[in-house]
């Protein structure tokens, strides 16, 4: 039996969901679902010749196709986090895309899709997600919306409204409906990084049973067992599972990501060593900032716990050097520092820095306000660390820590800032700071009693104390 979905919508198929399109062709309409179908589940579909080759077919069947201008451009956004700033083609694309929203014909559905494309290219992903959630109140079955709204309130960790937005559209959907169960998937992810841990898993486990290969609600139930502390029943369940998982290619590396952070809660370096090089260190290829952004936090992680992996940063930097004046996001900004510093690039660092800091000086937009508002000190809290100054570092970060979450991502992957100032504690030359760290570590503790790696630190945070 086949998960995958190859029968994509028509015309009239679209219309009859009261989700019409303006375009007169079938097959842009059929691409388009096939668009939407592959980017919602993170895969590529080899009969279309994947996502790049829906979006060409789509385009090609109707240059004119404003929603196809609308998910080309949307796409590129979301995944490459590179804005129109920067990429100057992008913007000639957008100019394109606004021409054709303002076009009489052009339903105010797709007008306001139009907008919110617009606003995330100009940097006010926020305004963009509200926008989205217009759309929805009136079309809660229009998956384009959900998902760039859920992919949005991920990238501003924005926990709540990922859990609620999925919450209200959920009952006008039902199993009938195409691409229902990565709607679950959706919400139990918005469930468990709100701490509803045993409905996280119910909505995770049902979307695996409608469809095994969902990998989005794979990866929700991967945190619900590594927020809850089940490291062996999180390594059991990707093993068991991986040929489902791995059809979801674009999220693959992700959750081989989880996989190898239950290795390193356990304190098995190796095997977490293994998976960034027979997988993630290769994925990462790809160029996709989740990607590069997974390698990163894997190998600073695996730095904290004192392996060397100076070889593996100096291979890495190379998929990041390009990147130093994006700043669409600045949690991707942090994990690109990480590289420079672990690579020992001294001038890609302060390129990067010096970039950030013109951007707080004369930039706009939401990632501009959390940028100046905690960004900043999260990359030079890092930068100190890097230079032994740990004691600075812990200054620094230490007012900021409740603040992290607004530069997005998951509870899972901003963990690495907490370990961050455990470590940075632990390692300052002031008594103050072990205290924290020792604080640190049992509040750590309260949160996920089976914690290995909390264990050891504590027993390091002892030794400091008796000292």
């Amino acid at each position: 039996m086949s998960y995958l979905h190859t029968h994509w919508r028509d015309l009239d198929a679209w219309k009859g969901e009261g989700l019409p399109l303006t375009t007169t062709s079938n097959e842009a309409a059929k691409m388009y679902d096939a668009t939407v179908t592959q980017h919602t589940g993170w895969y590529d579909e080899p009969s279309v010749g994947g996502i790049e080759g829906s979006l060409s077919k789509m385009i090609t069947a109707d240059p004119d196709f404003v929603m196809g201008h609308v998910l080309s451009c949307g796409l590129d956004l979301i995944s490459s986090g590179v804005g129109i700033h920067v990429d100057h083609a992008l913007k000639q694309r957008m100019e394109t895309l606004e021409s054709l929203a303002n076009k009489s014909n052009v339903s105010y559905r797709e007008k306001l899709h139009a907008k919110a494309v617009k606003q995330w290219a100009e940097g006010s992903t926020a305004e963009a997600c509200l926008t989205w959630e217009d759309i929805l109140i009136e079309h809660p079955t229009d998956m384009f919306a959900v998902k760039m709204a859920h992919d949005s309130y991920f990238y501003l960790g924005y926990q709540a409204q990922m859990r609620d937005s999925i919450a209200r559209v959920l009952p006008h959907w039902n199993e009938k409906k195409p691409l229902y169960s990565y709607l679950q998937g959706m919400y139990a992810f918005g469930l468990v990084e709100t701490g509803f841990y045993s409905e996280a898993e119910k909505h995770a486990l049902k979307a695996l049973q409608l469809n095994p290969i969902d990998c989005w609600s794979t990866h929700a139930e991967a945190h619900v067992l590594e927020m809850q502390g089940r490291q062996d029943d999180g390594i059991s369940f990707l093993s068991k599972t991986i040929d489902n998982w791995t059809m979801g290619a674009m999220l693959a590396c992700h959750n081989y990501w989880h996989w190898a952070v239950y290795h390193i809660e356990k304190g098995e370096h190796q095997a977490a060593l293994d998976i960034f090089d027979e997988e993630v260190g290769k994925r990462c290829h790809s160029g996709a900032m989740l990607d590069l952004v997974d390698a990163s936090s894997l190998l600073y992680r695996l730095q904290m716990e004192g392996v060397d992996v100076t070889s593996r940063w100096k291979e890495l930097f190379h998929l990041w050097e390009s990147h130093p004046d994006d700043h669409i996001l600045v949690f991707n900004d942090v994990h690109m520092l990480m590289c420079t510093l672990g690579a020992k690039n001294e001038d890609a660092t302060l390129k990067l820095l010096g970039s950030l800091r013109d951007f707080i000086r004369d930039g706009s937009g939401t990632n501009w306000e959390i940028s100046k508002d905690v960004g900043l000190a999260i990359c030079e809290a890092f930068e100190q660390a890097d230079k032994g100054k740990f004691d600075n570092a812990v200054e620094i970060l230490k007012p900021a820590r409740y603040k992290v979450v607004t530069i997005g991502g998951s509870n899972a992957q901003r963990d690495v800032f907490n370990l961050f100032l455990i470590h940075a504690a632990l390692n300052s030359p002031k008594k103050q700071h072990h205290q924290l760290a020792r604080s640190l570590l049992t509040e750590r503790k309260a949160k996920k009693n089976n914690a290995p790696m909390t264990d050891r630190l504590m027993a390091q945070a002892l030794a400091l104390h008796a000292e």
